[in-house]
C-alpha cells in the first residue's frame, strides 16, 4: 500500500475559501505543509482530529493524539490512516460582488413610484476555520465566494433592501441625491451584518454599496430613464416639452404635406413654441423685416396666478392656462385671472365689462368722454377694461384681448 508522503495546497484564487484534498492513504510520516494565510482542518470518521496553522508538520500521534481511539495506531509506528484534510484560506477578498433585485421606492423628487436596485461588494476573513466548515461546508469539495454569496442571498439582499429603504424614506434622499450618501450607508450595513457573519466563523472586512440606480431591467424602469434623459436634454439645451412638440408638428408635416403642409403646421403651433419662426418663414423672400426682426418689445414682468376655472397656479406671459386651456384674462389692476363673463375682477373689483377705462384709475370711461369722472386724467391715452392695453383713438376692439371698445 503506497503512503501520501506529502500534502499541500496551492490555491489558484483567492476566491476560493476552503478545499478537500480527499480520503488518503496517510501515515504517521506523512509530511502536511501549511502555507502562510492558511490552516489545515483534519477529519477523520466525522470527526475532527487536528487543526494546524502555517508551517511543516508530521502527522503522528504527538500532535494527533485522537489517532489512538479511532485505529488504535502505536506510537512511532509508520501505520496507515485515512482522513480528510480540509485547507483553509485566510486571505482577505474584497471583491465579492452583491445586488438585489427591483424595490420600489416613492421618490421625493419625482413623486413617482421607482424601480430601484443597488449593487455593491463585500470581503470576508475565515477567523474560525472550524466552525466555518462544520457549518457551511458540508459534503462539498470547494468553497468559492460565488457559492458563498448564492448561499447567503435571501438574507444578504433581505437586509440590504430593508435599511437602504428605510435610510431613504427617514432621510427623504431621492435618487438623484443618493450617491452622495453611500459611505453612510455602506457603513451602517456593514455594522448591521457584522454579527451575522461572525456566528459561520468569518469577520466582515468591509461591505461596500457602490450604486443606486432605477432599475433599467424593467419594463417602467426604462421609461422612467428615457424620460429623465429627455429631460436633462430640455433643460441643458433650454426648450420646453411644449417646444418640443410644435417642432414635431413642423417636422411631419415637412416631411407628409409639402408646403401647404407646413403653413398648417406654424400656424397650430403659433410659429414653433412663439419665436416668431413661423412669420418668418411666411414672409416673400427680398420683404422687409416685419416687428419680428426687429428689437424685442419690453414685456411686464412674470407672475404666479391661480386659473379662473381649475383653481391651479402657472405663470403669466401665456395665452391660455396650461392645466385646462382656458383663456387668461387678467385684471387690468391687479393682474388676477378672472372668468370671461366676470364683470368685475373677483380680487380688487375693478370693472371689466365692455368699453374703454381710465388709463390712471380703471375707473369706466362713458362714450365720448374727454376726462375721467373719478379721476380727471384726459382720456386721450384709452385703455381696455379687459387687459388694460393701451388703445388708438378709432379702435372697436382691443387688439390685446379681442374685447369690444364699445363705444362711437
Amino acid at each position: 500500500m503506497a503512503f501520501i508522503d506529502s500534502i499541500h495546497w496551492s490555491p489558484q484564487s483567492n476566491a476560493i475559501f476552503a478545499a478537500k484534498i480527499g480520503e488518503e492513504n496517510l501515515s504517521t510520516f506523512t509530511q502536511l505543509v501549511v502555507a502562510e494565510s492558511q490552516e489545515a482542518v483534519l477529519f477523520s470518521k466525522g470527526r475532527i482530529v487536528g487543526k494546524f496553522g502555517p508551517g511543516k508538520h508530521t502527522l503522528n500521534t504527538e500532535n494527533l493524539p485522537l489517532l489512538r481511539n479511532l485505529f488504535g495506531i502505536p506510537f512511532g509506528g509508520n501505520n496507515p490512516f485515512r482522513a480528510e484534510v480540509w485547507f483553509v484560506s485566510k486571505t482577505m477578498p474584497l471583491n465579492i460582488e452583491w445586488t438585489t433585485g427591483s424595490m420600489r421606492y416613492h421618490d421625493p423628487d419625482y413623486q413617482e413610484m421607482l424601480p430601484v436596485v443597488s449593487s455593491g461588494r463585500y470581503g470576508l476573513k475565515v477567523v474560525d476555520a472550524e466552525r466555518f466548515l462544520v457549518k457551511l461546508v458540508g459534503s462539498l469539495t470547494e468553497f468559492t465566494a460565488r457559492q458563498l454569496t448564492d448561499h447567503f442571498k435571501g438574507a444578504l439582499v433581505s437586509r440590504t433592501k430593508s435599511v437602504v429603504l428605510s435610510y431613504m424614506r427617514a432621510n427623504q434622499v431621492g435618487i438623484k441625491q443618493i450617491s452622495g450618501h453611500l459611505d453612510q450607508l455602506s457603513a451602517f450595513l456593514q455594522q448591521s451584518m457584522a454579527e451575522f457573519w461572525e456566528d459561520y466563523g468569518f469577520s466582515l472586512i468591509g461591505f461596500y454599496i457602490t450604486s443606486i440606480d432605477v432599475d433599467s431591467e424593467s419594463d417602467d424602469g426604462r421609461l422612467i430613464l428615457e424620460a429623465m434623459s429627455k429631460r436633462s436634454a430640455q433643460n441643458i439645451a433650454g426648450y420646453t416639452w411644449q417646444q418640443e412638440r410644435a417642432l414635431g408638428v413642423v417636422g411631419d408635416a415637412l416631411s407628409h404635406s409639402g408646403d401647404s403642409g407646413l403653413l398648417g403646421a406654424l400656424l397650430l403651433t403659433g410659429g414653433v413654441g412663439g419665436s416668431g419662426m413661423g412669420a418668418a418663414m411666411m414672409q416673400p423672400p427680398g420683404s422687409p423685416p416685419g416687428p419680428a426682426a426687429g428689437p424685442a418689445a419690453p414685456q411686464a414682468p412674470r407672475r404666479e396666478v391661480f386659473c379662473s376655472r381649475c383653481a391651479k397656479k402657472y405663470s403669466t406671459g401665456v395665452r391660455f392656462c396650461p392645466h385646462c386651456g382656458d383663456p387668461f384674462m387678467p385684471c387690468p389692476k391687479c393682474g388676477t385671472d378672472n372668468d370671461e363673463k366676470a364683470k368685475r375682477c373677483v380680487t380688487c373689483g375693478t370693472h371689466l365689462g365692455g368699453g374703454v377705462c381710465c388709463p390712471k384709475c380703471t375707473a369706466p370711461l362713458p362714450s365720448g368722454a374727454e376726462f375721467c369722472s373719478a379721476c380727471g386724467t384726459p382720456a386721450r391715452g384709452l385703455a381696455c377694461q379687459r387687459c388694460g392695453r393701451a388703445l388708438e383713438p378709432a379702435a372697436r376692439f382691443c387688439p390685446g384681448c379681442g374685447n369690444q371698445a364699445d363705444r362711437v
